[in-house]
């Protein structure tokens, strides 16, 4: 992230690169957010449906579970019809892992000391070649190996670190390297703690979440201390929220998280009070309703909604279009921290979405014709 604010800046860790089918993942690439579908994967249809869903909130990844033959038998048409790479969850059946990667499944989520004999790795490694998949190392605090809960006689950071960089090896020992991992647990001290030791002794790019987090309150509470704190760090190349929730609530929360550090920019990010009773206007209704009328746009632009004037002319000095509560039924408006003019309080929705969507038409218009120019005069970038 680069910014003219020397205390917004973070600097990320430095990690090798891969690819998860067209998205990269890891050097200098975006964090991606990814999210998983609580479908039958067998029922081709409704996991088409609920990852087109996640797609329309933004998602750059999706995982599908393959517990059997008849997943990974509807894993090419899943593929087939979704514009995002697919990441095949593979846990014991060596088998399911080639059929996903026959399929074409752009990354298999696996534990290699899981998967059987040597050979069988050897296998699900040459598959992976072949097909071009990468992989996740997914490794989890309720289901560490017996060798390292005997030795660390609970799960911790040190024995999610260990099971991490010993599935690794194998992998290494196997000359690949196309891939990434995860040390997830439910205990944010825990998992935060394994990520920090793990990013200090690899390069791997690193898949960050808290596992099982909980309701979409909870979770989102949760999810937000720990990755908010990984990422602060800099840790951190793919992402996702588990919420005992819809796939695509997962999608918009982790935006709204990297949007918070400015990590990511995408859609509209709404700057608004928690309401007193010092407001102009319903506020709290207000940004409900327009965050509701504003999901469709994926160009970042920045609102302020305040209900007074205490903080009202402040934060519009900061976001793109701004608009603070006034009397006699008129409110203010600003544009780029300027007052523009008053609007009338029964107008206000309607009036805010046309702002909005006439400021993405500006904005937009303004990328096709610097893309134009520099096209037509190479020299000038």
């Amino acid at each position: 992230m680069s910014s003219y604010r020397p205390y917004q800046h973070i600097e990320r860790r430095k990690s090798r690169q891969i690819h998860v089918g067209k998205v990269a993942v890891g050097g200098d690439a975006p964090i991606s957010v990814q999210t998983m579908t609580n479908t039958l994967t067998s029922d081709a249809q409704a996991t088409i449906e609920q990852i087109r869903l996640a797609e329309l909130a933004g998602v750059d990844i999706v995982r599908v579970s393959c517990p059997d033959e008849a997943s990974t038998a509807a894993l090419a048409e899943i593929v087939h019809e979704v514009n995002v790479p697919i990441v095949a969850d593979i846990h014991f059946h060596y088998k399911r892992a080639i059929e996903a990667a026959k399929a074409g499944a752009a990354c298999l989520r696996i534990n290699p000391g899981n998967i059987g004999s040597a050979e069988r790795v050897r296998e699900v490694v040459n598959a992976a070649k072949d097909y071009g998949c990468s992989i996740r190392i997914g490794v989890n605090a309720g289901s560490l190996e017996k060798h390292l809960l005997e030795k660390y006689g609970e799960p911790n950071p040190e024995a999610l670190v260990e099971s991490a960089l010993e599935h690794a090896k194998i992998l290494e020992d196997h000359d690949f390297h196309e891939f990434k991992i995860s040390v997830k647990a439910s205990d944010v001290f825990m998992a935060v703690a394994a990520y920090q030791q793990l990013a200090d002794c690899c390069d791997h790019p690193l898949h960050i979440g808290i596992t099982e987090a909980g309701s979409k309150r909870a979770g989102t509470v949760k999810s937000s201390i720990g990755l908010g704190n990984l990422l602060w760090a800099g840790v951190g190349d793919t992402m996702r929220v588990s919420l005992s929730a819809a796939p695509e609530e997962e999608v918009l929360v982790g935006w709204d998280i990297l949007k918070s550090l400015g990590l990511r920019h995408r859609g509209v990010k709404i700057i608004s009070c928690p309401s007193c009773a010092r407001q102009g206007f319903n506020v709290v209704e207000t940004v409900q309703t327009l965050e509701d009328r504003l999901q469709h746009i994926k160009t970042p632009l920045t609102l302020s909604i305040i209900g007074c004037v205490v903080n009202g002319p402040g934060e519009a000095l900061m976001t793109d279009i701004g608009v603070t509560g006034g009397g006699n039924g008129r409110h203010m408006v600003y544009a780029a921290g300027r007052q523009d003019h008053t609007m009338p309080a029964g107008d206000m929705i309607e009036h805010i979405v046309e702002l909005v969507e006439k400021k993405v038409s500006d904005i937009e218009a303004g990328k096709v014709e610097a893309s134009t120019a520099k096209q037509m005069d190479p020299a000038a970038s």
